[in-house]
């Protein structure tokens, strides 16, 4: 699947997508889903860790008629998330979509991971939503109105063949996290659902994952990987986009609290 045919179907929306860049050449599920909203109307503000990679992003944007900036910042880091909100506030007046896609991981039990790579994972992939929640839901609250898409794993719900540990937790964390998030602010016309990927290929395969199936081989981690799934393959980035489009849309509007998995059956393989 490639990126999605345009449409109206978030016209007028400003969406703030942490995450926006790729690790590596090629598309990011974050890539993906800033340039997928903005192929159906959205203006983005395209944050990364790495401005680089966040201006590769807008270009993609820009090259296909889209509006976006890129913005710079950790996302666990509070000042630079305020001053990130800040910016997309004095430059549109709000913020309608916040699509919390930023994470890192690591593979390993127990006995691996190290205790400063296990509070990295959680800080990153976790404590960064409680500090874009702080900083945005006041803003959505006063708008009577906002849609915040989470992207966790499959890994969150289930083991997936080897050992994940900090990621996985993480991953479950953030699912609870959204849908604490669903029913505190539902009356404020807010709504949180998050997207649960299963096996996506994506460049973060090459960088923390195919060592775990053949390190000699990328195309044999590939290959190993597709047979784990029902359908036969890995899903795209783009097959994840269009599950976070629909959510941000407001063709979801009675959704809230909802956990879309999208996994070629993954998890019922593995129940």
């Amino acid at each position: 699947m490639t990126m999605p045919e345009p449409t109206h179907r978030l016209a007028g929306k400003i969406v703030l997508v942490a995450g926006a860049g790729s690790s590596a050449p090629g598309w990011s599920i974050g890539r993906a889903c800033a340039v997928a909203m903005a192929r159906h109307g959205a203006t983005i503000a395209a944050l990364d860790f790495d401005r680089t990679a966040a201006e590769d992003t807008v270009r993609e944007i820009e090259q296909i008629g889209g509006r976006a900036i890129a913005l710079q910042a950790d996302v666990g880091d509070a000042d630079a998330m305020a001053d990130v909100v800040n910016q997309v506030i004095a430059e549109w007046g709000r913020i309608d979509v916040f699509h919390a896609n930023a994470g890192i991981s690591k593979t390993g039990g127990p006995e691996d991971i190290s205790m400063e790579d296990w509070h990295r994972i959680q800080h990153v992939n976790v404590d960064s939503l409680l500090i874009a929640s702080k900083l945005i839901l006041p803003h959505m609250r006063r708008q009577r109105a906002g849609s915040i898409v989470t992207v966790a794993s499959v890994a969150g719900l289930r083991y997936i063949g080897y050992p994940h540990l900090a990621y996985s937790v993480s991953k479950a964390a953030l699912i609870h996290f959204t849908r604490m998030l669903a029913q505190q602010y539902a009356a404020d016309g807010i709504r949180a659902n998050v997207v649960i990927p299963g096996l996506i290929d994506t460049p973060r395969i090459q960088k923390n994952v195919a060592h775990m199936f053949d390190a000699a081989s990328l195309d044999n981690a590939r290959a190993a990987r597709d047979k784990q799934v029902p359908m036969g393959r890995m899903g795209t980035p783009w097959e994840v986009a269009n599950a976070v489009v629909f959510l941000a849309s407001d063709e979801a509007s009675y959704i809230t609290g909802a956990e879309l998995v999208v996994d070629g059956g993954i998890t019922g393989k593995y129940v």
